[in-house]
């Protein structure tokens, strides 16, 4: 009994595991846009009043060329300007007034390098963040074309702005004589990731109302990654747009153009670790978010595809001031900005109770100073208060597996009845009778066991999302706690201990099927984890050593478990 029902616990979150991991169809993949025209999905992110993404329309005529018109506010040259936080390096160009680059000073790519999470590999023409475009096309190319005068509070700007000590902003400028005018103006914090964007676009006395748009995104790593495949599946999800609304959060598909309205309290793209987002929590106000997915191939090497998502916001009227979050999904740090922000990490069902995991990891790795020692610690303190529970619900499997014998005999008795034949009746009140006897609970079995559930699973959910572990070091030659085991060492002493703990429990009265099963789920485990991150085949380890120790000291209190006879 005691083995059957470890089965069916087992096998039932396997197969939802198994299923979502693997039978659930990925979307189908975009085209790639040609190599050529990188920017073609960019420009998809239409504004209102544009057709729905994947319209095919007639080629509008092209507007006449626009008369040369004499700058009035501007500077003779195009230039970058950067700025430097203590959190990040932002890098502005004065030719359209955008951000060019935007360096996590705290977050490293996979080969070592300054994390930028601009997509440099978009190609040279893709929209860049605060790129604005308007109705008029004509207007549109003068936005992105000019070049503006740049002032740090006030002051002509130089090359190099230090914002790590105080806020700085920085304003752009452009003005002709024919009464077009733009202002963009940005506000950057020493120690955020939250910049301040306002515009005021002007054609003589009438204010337009712009388009802000953010281009391709997120320039990580991810975005490079190669599709995971049957065999060799991918734990880390591309950018996606992500849309809070009415107290619900929405992630949609990588592959999904689309477009959302109203008045969203956040909304923007993220991928697993890094996110780009409107923030709109403060003085909530109507707006439209335009997502259009992009798949382009990369100028280094033509065979990886890189794979983005364009954003464009448009509020319902002109705003002086509105908010951007460009950074990691560090839950303190979205914490601190909005608790509502912390939803953005997709911590699973049982997000309530990773979030307290989380900080529990933090504060075991304050001690210790490495991630990986930290899992391990955090996994054995898991393990033990989680130890009475299990201990209660193997207490109770052995009593039932006690009974059996019993159990079978009633059964043997009633077997020549129908199940339909009123005397089944009397079988079920001697089997009551039976447990009520002997002092077993069929429930107190099962019961603990699946109140352990929510912790590990909610551990597991964490160590899949946590940033924290992202290129984290443990030791030898494990130099990524985020990526798969290079050697497959962890992943195979795992499969080692999973059968060592299937032959530490007698299979009294279970069939060659359910034996086979028994023996194939080590070699299952072993296959699925070489996919896995380290960090997480590392807790599931830790947590298997464990439990075959419980067993061994259950089997100390109570007695070993019955064998079968030999036959």
């Amino acid at each position: 009994m005691e083995r059957r029902v470890l089965l069916a616990i087992t096998l039932s979150f396997l197969v939802l595991f198994l299923f979502q991991r693997f039978v659930m169809p990925p979307p189908a993949p975009v085209p790639s846009a040609p190599a050529g025209t990188p920017n073609q999905n960019a420009s998809a992110t239409t504004p209102t009043g544009a057709s729905a993404p994947g319209t095919q329309l007639p080629a509008a005529p092209e507007a006449p060329p626009a008369p040369v018109v004499a700058a009035t506010v501007s500077e003779s040259n195009s230039r970058d300007i950067v700025v430097e936080t203590s959190k990040l390096k932002a890098v502005f160009s004065n030719q359209g007034a955008t951000i060019v680059h935007w360096i996590l000073k705290e977050y490293r790519t996979d080969a070592g390098q300054p994390l930028d999470i601009v997509a440099g590999g978009a190609g040279p023409d893709a929209m860049k963040p605060f790129t604005l475009t308007v109705d008029d096309q004509r207007v549109t190319d003068r936005l992105k074309h000019a070049i503006y005068r740049v002032t740090v509070n006030g002051a002509a700007a130089r090359e190099a702005v230090d914002a790590t000590a105080s806020p700085q902003t920085i304003v752009f400028e452009a003005a002709s004589a024919d009464g077009f005018s733009v202002k963009k103006t940005f506000v950057l914090e020493p120690t955020s990731y939250v910049i301040g964007f306002g515009a005021d676009v002007r054609m003589g006395d009438q204010r337009l109302n712009p388009v802000i748009n953010w281009g391709p995104g997120l320039g990580d790593d991810i975005a490079r990654a190669k599709p995971g495949s049957f065999f060799s599946r991918s734990n880390t999800v591309p950018a996606q747009g992500i849309v809070h609304k009415d107290g619900k959060v929405e992630r949609m598909a990588f592959t999904a153009s689309g477009m959302r309205e109203g008045l969203l309290r956040y909304a923007g793209i993220d991928d697993h670790y890094f996110v780009s987002m409107l923030l709109n929590e403060q003085n909530t106000q109507p707006v439209r978010m335009d997502f259009a997915p992009s798949n382009v191939p990369q100028p280094d090497d033509p065979n990886i595809t890189g794979r983005y998502v364009n954003y464009a916001v448009r509020f319902q009227s002109p705003q002086d001031q509105s908010r951007f979050f460009f950074g990691p999904k560090e839950f303190e740090t979205l914490r601190a900005i909005d608790p509502e922000m912390t939803r953005v990490i997709n911590f699973g069902i049982f997000a309530w109770l990773a979030a307290p995991l989380l900080g529990a990891l933090k504060w075991v790795h304050g001690f210790i100073g490495n991630w990986g020692w930290a899992i391990i610690v955090l996994t054995l303190l898991i393990n033990i208060v989680l130890f009475p529970l299990r201990h209660k619900s193997v207490v109770s499997m052995r009593k039932m597996q006690a009974i059996q014998p019993k159990m079978k005999a009633i059964q043997d008795r009633y077997a020549k009845y129908k199940i339909t034949d009123p005397e089944r009746n009397n079988m079920n009140t001697e089997v009551m009778a039976l447990y009520k006897q002997e002092g077993v609970n069929p429930a107190s079995g099962c019961i603990p066991m699946l109140l352990t559930m929510p912790f590990l699973l909610a551990f597991y959910g964490m160590l899949g999302q946590a940033i924290e572990i992202r290129g984290a070091d443990f030791f030898g030659w494990i130099h990524n706690l985020s990526a798969p085991d290079p050697y497959y060492v962890l992943p195979l002493i795992t499969g080692a201990v999973q059968l060592w703990q299937s032959r530490l429990q007698p299979a009294p009265n279970v069939d060659p099927t359910q034996q086979k099963v028994m023996m194939m789920m080590p070699l299952m485990i072993t296959v699925m984890s070489f996919g896995f991150a380290s960090g997480l085949v590392l807790y599931w380890l830790v947590s298997t050593l464990f439990t075959i120790g419980q067993q061994y000291f259950t089997n100390y209190l109570i007695g070993a478990p019955a064998r079968p006879a030999v036959k």
